[in-house]
């Protein structure tokens, strides 16, 4: 049981990274002909070296799995917001075609389910209800109420109708 353990932290901390890192600076070197055209081995040997230098040091190494994490929840949630957009307002051939503001009350409504199942896939719900448990949240929930019944009376006024000519 033991020996699967150590054998994930090796390559999620060490093999990854080191792919990772080796084929970008391949890939990079081989775009910008750096050493020169065809110069394959040195520029798989410099990535190499790299890869083994930028696996020994630590930080860089956390900062780069923090930033890939980030990158992996952030394309899923691009994707999961084109499915509901191609679901929503994709030109049907053939059936049920919803009128123009159906789509954007859909369109809307999805929007607002995506961002609450992101804050209940985050846990990000128990921190507003911690929240809203305490006493200043009230003040906090009045104010941003007011901006923003402040803010769509500005765009409703500063949205000025078409002119006919």
């Amino acid at each position: 049981m033991v020996a699967p353990i150590v054998l994930q932290s090796v390559f999620t901390d060490f093999i990854l990274p080191f792919l990772l890192i080796f084929f970008i600076v391949f890939a990079i070197l081989e775009k910008t002909k750096l050493f020169g055209d065809g110069k394959k081995q040195l520029n798989a040997l410099t990535s190499f070296v790299i890869g083994l230098i930028f696996v020994g040091a630590i930080f860089p190494k956390l900062v780069v799995e923090n930033m890939i994490l980030f990158l992996t929840v952030a394309i899923v949630c691009v994707f999961v917001i084109l499915l509901i957009w191609g679901f929503i307002f994709g030109d049907m051939k053939e059936g049920f075609k919803p009128a123009e503001w159906m789509k954007w009350i859909l369109g809307i409504l999805g929007g607002i389910a995506f961002i609450i199942a992101v804050i209940f896939a985050t846990g990000f719900n128990v921190t507003i209800g911690d929240f809203l448990s305490q006493a200043l949240s009230q003040t906090v929930i009045t104010n941003i109420i007011f901006i923003v019944v402040i803010a769509i009376a500005l765009a409703l006024v500063l949205i000025s109708p078409k002119k006919k000519s």
